[in-house]
């Protein structure tokens, strides 16, 4: 059985609950909780405005057991070390990523992992792989409980082949769908911009993402959640439309992530 719902309470037994608290180039945190162990993965909003919308989902930060972090870029780690301190919390990160995240400060406690090995937090098993972006140790994740895995690829430019074994066994995705190609070549960013998130270390437009998840389906995906869509660049009904078109045959349902709004909780059992 697997859900949708807006409070934890509502579902009294699961493997994985799944939140994005929000997506895109203004801010990235995603919510993962197995009921007793609570994480986020990135806190790229304003402390306020994380605790603000986990509690619209009826979610305490006083939960939160660790946050997980995929990268140094702003939109991604601006308030990991500010709720860190305030909630005593430790935040896991890469040795490179730390080495250039000054903006992280100081915080309660650092754990560091290596790309490409796994670690757990409780009785959640988290696998860092490495992805192609233009930061200094980026990774995705697989985060796995009893049986159940889900997959986080938001921020690259292509999808490797070590990307797509990774994916591919997960019963939720969570893949970048950043840009229309037709709408970023005739919008208003310069070129240099524009050649850097089509590169190889920028992002997956919806084409990609489309091309992506054609190779992950298999019988038991249950969601695709699409994320990280450019608001210049992109729509959410031009992203939906086009990687809808390979999920005609496949039961898995697709929801679109938004960067001014949390999503709802999705329950993996």
């Amino acid at each position: 059985m697997n859900l949708i719902l807006d409070n934890p309470k509502q579902c009294p037994d699961y493997n994985l609950a799944v939140c994005i608290l929000a997506s895109g180039s203004k801010g990235n945190a995603i919510y993962v909780s197995d009921g007793s162990t609570a994480i986020l993965v990135d806190a790229g909003l304003s402390g306020v405005a994380i605790e603000r919308r986990l509690r619209s989902r009826a979610l305490s930060p006083k939960s939160l057991d660790g946050i997980v972090v995929s990268h140094e870029h702003t939109d991604h780690i601006q308030a990991a070390g500010v709720l860190s301190r305030r909630y005593k919390l430790p935040v896991y990160i890469s040795h490179k990523t730390k080495k250039v995240s000054s903006q992280l400060g100081n915080v309660h406690e650092l754990r560091i992992f290596e790309c490409g090995s796994t670690f757990q937090i409780n009785r959640l098993t988290i696998h860092p792989f490495a992805v192609s972006h233009d930061a200094e140790d980026p990774v995705g994740f697989t985060i796995a409980q009893n049986g159940t895995t889900i997959g986080i690829a938001t921020d690259l430019g292509i999808a490797t082949s070590m990307v797509k074994q990774h994916l591919k066994r997960c019963f939720l995705l969570i893949l970048e769908s950043n840009h229309d190609t037709a709408m970023l070549t005739n919008g208003p960013y310069p070129w240099p911009i524009k050649q850097r998130i089509k590169s190889r270390t920028g992002h997956l437009s919806n084409v990609e993402s489309k091309n992506l998840l054609k190779q992950l389906l298999h019988d038991r995906l249950e969601y695709v959640i699409l994320a990280h869509l450019s608001e210049i660049n992109n729509t959410p009904q031009k992203a939906f439309n086009e990687v809808a078109k390979v999920l005609t045959q496949c039961k898995a349902r697709l929801i679109v992530a938004e960067q001014d709004a949390c999503g709802p909780i999705v329950y993996l059992k």
